[in-house]
């Protein structure tokens, strides 16, 4: 399969560099999987395209500020670090700008509201990666030093500089863990009113963690789509959400999986645990395409992708190739908001 296939006509006005003014008012596009029919709406009238004995399962990640400015030491000079993930109690992998300044040895320093926070570089690796040990003499801890110096790690298609009203904004209402250096963007529309709208609905929600990581914006560079491999990710499955989402499917209820990290995730437990969601701590790389058979999900809500990306055709082997992209290319012209402030969808 050609990954030239997943690509669309996208104006790049588009793509939503803030979010909307109040969380909650997003635009909502359902597409019934049956009859390619589009429906428009809103997100805040989501419960009425649910049925009663749904289950909802929402990604509860937190998003951490993994992006730190600095300066090298000695000699001063701007230092970007953005941390990937977290090795152990002190080193990190993370991306480092200017790379060829900041070779193994080389130092910097963070300052940001009172707070000071220093790093050093370790070890070179692959795609220009490095590994950083950060530690600080402030009273807290380095992960207390990393969230008052940190900045929101927007995604590269916002063009803008971080502001305050992204740290409440690009996280959603029911984050609990950190560990995330993107949000998993789908339930960011969600408000306490619209959680309740769904209880009154009888829709049962749950969630699981699946912290997102920079692998979510590698690009799909191979021209075959099953060349692409997918970085691998960290999540976690209770024991009452396991227990929970076995039950819809021994039920044949309807389990709708809030975003394409929820969706990953959710299939590699039920693979694991041969049909039924296994719960426990795990990684995984699976990449969706078209000609995957799931095992959960029954329904998607997610936000609108990139031309050509893994999330695109995710999102097409659930509902198929032709359907989402006309879908897409409605949602061009009735001028709905692109990427991770944009609208919503919802696949049915």
């Amino acid at each position: 399969m050609k990954v030239a296939d997943f690509t669309f006509e996208l104006p790049a006005e588009l793509v939503a560099q803030y979010p909307p003014e109040i969380r909650g008012t997003s635009r909502l596009l359902v597409l019934d999987r049956r009859t390619a029919g589009v429906t428009h709406s809103a997100i805040r009238e989501i419960a009425r395209f649910l049925s009663p004995g749904d289950l909802m399962v929402f990604n509860d990640t937190r998003v951490f500020p993994a992006r730190l400015i600095g300066e090298r030491e000695p000699g001063g000079g701007a230092v970007e670090v953005m941390l990937v993930a977290r090795l152990d109690d002190e080193r990190w992998e993370a991306l480092v700008h200017p790379g060829q300044r900041m070779r193994p040895g080389r130092r910097v320093r963070f300052e940001r509201g009172g707070r000071t926070l220093h790093g050093e570089v370790l070890d070179e690796r692959y795609f220009g990666r490095r590994v950083v040990r950060l530690w600080t003499s402030d009273t807290g801890t380095v992960m207390d030093a990393i969230e008052g110096i940190g900045h929101t790690p927007l995604p590269p298609y916002i063009k803008r500089p971080d502001l305050d009203l992204d740290r409440d904004r690009y996280q959603t209402v029911f984050a609990r863990e950190a560990g995330s250096i993107a949000a998993p963007t789908a339930g960011l529309h969600f408000t306490e009113a619209i959680l309740r709208s769904l209880d009154d609905a009888r829709v049962e929600r749950t969630a699981i963690t699946l912290h997102v990581g920079y692998g979510t914006f590698k690009p799909v560079r191979t021209p075959e789509v099953e060349a692409h491999t997918v970085d691998p990710e960290r999540y976690a499955i209770s024991q009452d959400a396991a227990a929970r989402i076995n039950a819809a499917l021994d039920a044949g209820r309807r389990v709708v999986a809030v975003g394409t990290t929820t969706t990953r995730a959710l299939e590699t437990a039920a693979a694991r645990g041969g049909g039924r969601v296994a719960p426990g701590y795990a990684e995984t790389g699976l990449f969706i395409h078209p000609g995957h058979r799931f095992l959960v999900a029954g329904g998607l809500v997610t936000n609108f992708h990139l031309p050509a990306s893994s999330l695109l055709m995710l999102v097409a082997a659930f509902a198929g190739r032709e359907a989402v992209l006309d879908a897409y290319r409605e949602a061009v012209a009735q001028r709905y908001r692109f990427y991770s402030y944009g609208d919503a969808m919802l696949v049915v």
